[in-house]
Formats: structure tokens, sequence, C-alpha cells
């Protein structure tokens, strides 16, 4: 992993939505908008709330939302161009944030300029995969507009190290790559080998939706993948208490993090929103205690810190509730926000003042349906511990942890759901408190 990545907590954008982009490509014959300009007005939004990265979703030329490529070394006209991209990764950088851009690199859009050759010209025809039979070619999980990329013709890989090479060379700090589990991980090393030696310090996350995740990077040579198994524990343990499902993650989550380091998170642009998902709003706090108390990269998905909810449909458009624009500028967010918006900040900076959060193993030493102490220690340091204590009952819950790990010192309350009572164990009906040492 590169050095600066397991203290990054990233703020994570769907450009096209955020800036309220149209829909569909534009005409070649309008001019470019000049949309990433409006994301420069967050940046000390991100800073504020406590990030240091800004992981962008897909900013290149494409078809439509942005996950149908056609030109990668071009970006969306709807969002801007160049120059665009060049001053927002200045001003990322002049506030510290770094930026991880979205590489879409298992499929295309059909306006592919190879796949518009594919037909005539044999050499072009080999960037793609064809279906089973060779009638047709492949395409991702059904949808006949993105059109799969042959993972095993040399062309493709050259293609793709070019792009990642380029775009780091221009201020991008490393790359989420969309949909990596449905690339050989051998693809990945190949690509990486090269990629590497020019820009040693690059991050690289790779989209991983289930399966065998420490196999899959160790194969790919990737630093992360996503860590799904998490996000849905986060919210389904919560919504059917039974913390035990939490539980279990969680011992899964420490295996991955024997051999990298997981990108974590309670929301992103594919996923109904965590405020949406949660059966009683009470429990978002306990969500969030989580994600930031136990190990992993974590990333928060923009509106989720203000509370915003949105439902993912399986229909055409079923994103966009998920994706929606943002004002100009934060003065134009409702005040209703400010409660998670709060929330999050604290959360945010206590996972900052804790940096060895991001390798920390999480042990549950007291589990019940509806109540469970996380204790997470540093396994580099016996004198680092946090507790994460987790009611979602009906009434208090005295916690027996006195004695349990965290830190050297007596147990203080760093952060609770409520004002804390006199004894630190005590957690209130549908409350967290985290406890560290004196």
């Amino acid at each position: 992993m590169a050095s600066w990545a397991d203290r990054t907590i990233w703020w994570h954008v769907y450009p096209l939505g955020f800036t309220g982009a149209e829909a569909v490509a534009l005409p070649a014959s309008e001019p470019v908008r000049h949309r990433l300009r409006h994301l420069e007005n967050w940046l000390d939004y991100a800073v504020g709330l406590g990030c240091s990265g800004l992981q962008l979703g897909p900013v290149f030329d494409s078809e439509t939302h942005g996950y149908d490529t056609v030109d990668h070394f071009r970006i969306d006209p709807r969002l801007g161009d160049d120059a665009d991209f060049d001053r927002l990764a200045a001003a990322a950088r002049d506030r510290g944030l770094h930026l991880l851009l979205d590489g879409v690199f298992n499929h295309v859009g059909r306006g592919f300029p190879a796949f518009r050759r594919a037909e005539a010209d044999p050499r072009a025809a080999a960037w793609f995969r064809r279906s089973p039979g060779g009638a047709d070619h492949d395409v991702f999980e059904g949808h006949r507009h993105l059109v799969a990329l042959d993972h095993d013709e040399p062309a493709v890989l050259d293609h793709v190290v070019r792009v990642m090479d380029h775009w780091l060379g221009r201020g991008a700090s490393g790359w989420r790559l969309d949909a990596a589990y449905a690339v050989p991980p051998g693809f990945w090393r190949r690509a990486l080998e090269r990629v590497r030696p020019r820009h040693p310090g690059a991050w690289f996350a790779g989209e991983v939706l289930h399966g065998d995740y420490a196999a899959y990077v160790a194969e790919s040579g990737l630093d992360s993948v996503t860590q799904y198994e998490l996000w849905k524990a986060l919210w389904s343990s919560l919504n059917d208490s039974n913390l035990y499902e939490l539980a279990w993650a969680l011992e899964r989550h420490n295996g991955f993090l024997e051999t990298f380091t997981p990108l974590t998170f309670a929301g992103n642009h594919d996923v109904t929103r965590l405020a949406s998902r949660l059966t009683d709003a009470r429990h978002l706090g306990h969500a969030l205690a989580v994600l930031f108390t136990v190990g992993g990269v974590p990333s928060v998905y923009y509106g989720d810190e203000q509370g915003l909810r949105g439902v993912k449909e399986d229909r055409a458009g079923g994103d966009d509730a998920v994706r929606p624009a943002f004002p100009a500028s934060p003065d134009g967010l409702s005040p209703a926000g400010e409660p998670v918006h709060r929330l999050h900040r604290r959360l945010i900076a206590l996972r900052r003042r804790h940096p060895w959060l991001a390798g920390a193993r999480t042990a549950v030493p007291y589990l019940d349906n509806r109540a469970a102490a996380l204790a997470s220690t540093d396994p580099g340091h016996s004198g680092h511990g946090l507790l994460t204590l987790l009611n979602i009952g009906d009434r208090p819950w005295r916690l027996p942890v006195e004695d349990l790990p965290a830190g050297t010192g007596d147990l203080v309350t760093l952060e609770s759901s409520a004002e804390p009572p006199a004894d630190p164990c005590l957690v209130p009906a549908h409350g967290w408190t985290i406890l560290g040492a004196r």
C-alpha cells in the first residue's frame, strides 16, 4: 500500500450527478460545459468534513452514465476539459486532498472507436470478447451497450497502461478499478508491473463484490478491494437485531487485514443510501461508529454525511435517486442535514486522532443479539485500543467491559450518541458509545 493511503478518508463523489450534467452525451456541435469547477467549490467542505482524499466517479468521455466510456483520454465534455481537470487536481493538491479516479477497464460503450472499427478491422475486433458461441460480442452483465474488452489481447493491456500512466502523470494519486471482479486478476498484475515503476506512490483499489478478497488481492497485485461484506453487515445486522452477523463479518474482516487494508464504506454510487436502508433511524450512528473504529480505508459517499435518502432501483434510471445534483456551494445545503454532518465530523476527527485504526483488528468480547462490545486494537502497539459499545435494544444495557483492552489507563467516553452517563459502560437504549483510555 502507498504510505499515504492508510491515513486517507475519502469523500466519494459521482461527478455527472453531483454537477447536474445531462443524462446523455452532448452533440458534437455543443460547447464544453465546465462543470468540474462546480466541484472546486466543495473542496473546502470535504476538508472541513475531515476527509483527506477526493474519490471521483467516472470523468471520461462517455455516452450516458460514465461507465460506457468512449475516450479514456478525454474529460467528458459535460464536465469540462483538460484545463478543468488540471485546475481541480491542483486545487485538491493545494488542500492536501489526494485524487482517486474511476477506471472503467472491463468494458466500454458501443461508441468506443475500436469497437466501431471492429467489424471491418480484425486487429480492432481482437480487443473484444465474443459471447459464448461467437455469434456476437460479449457484454457486461447483460447490458448490451457495455461491450466487454478481451483482457488476453496485448493491445488492451497497452491501452489500459497508457491511460493509467497518463492521468497519474496529470495529478491523480490512484485508481478505483470498476468491475475488477469481472477482470482476470492476472491482467491487473501485468498492468501494475508496468505502471508502478513510474508511479511508485500510486494506490490501486478494485471493485470486488464477493468471493475471496484476499486471494484476489494476492493474484492481482492490487493494494485493496471494496469491502462489501462489511457494508452489508453494517445495516442488515441492525435491521435484523442480529449483531452476530456483524461479529461474523468483523472476524472475516480481521482476516483480510492480515494481507491488505480494505476500502470500507457505508454507501456508494451503486447502492441504496444508508438512511434509506435502515428500518430504525436511531441506528444510523451505530453503523457509522463501527465504520470509523474498525480497520480499513473509509470512504464517505457524498450526501450520506447530510443524511440524504435514496433508493436504488433495478430499472433504467434506477440510480438517479442515489446520484443527485448538489447546489453550487455548501451554503445551499438544507439545515436538516446538519446533525448527521456534525456526527460525521466528530467520528472522522476521532478516526484521524487514531490513525492506527487503519490496521486495527476488532474482537467482539461481549455479544448479544442487540448489544455488543467491539474491541479494536493495534496489533503493532499494545497501548492502542478503543471500545465501541452498541445497544439496539429498548432498554439501557450495561456492558461488562471494564477489563477489556482499550489502551492503558482508565476508560473514558470519547464519543457517544447522547450525553454519556456517569458509568461509561452503561449504554442508553438505541445508543452507542466509544471508549478509550484516559
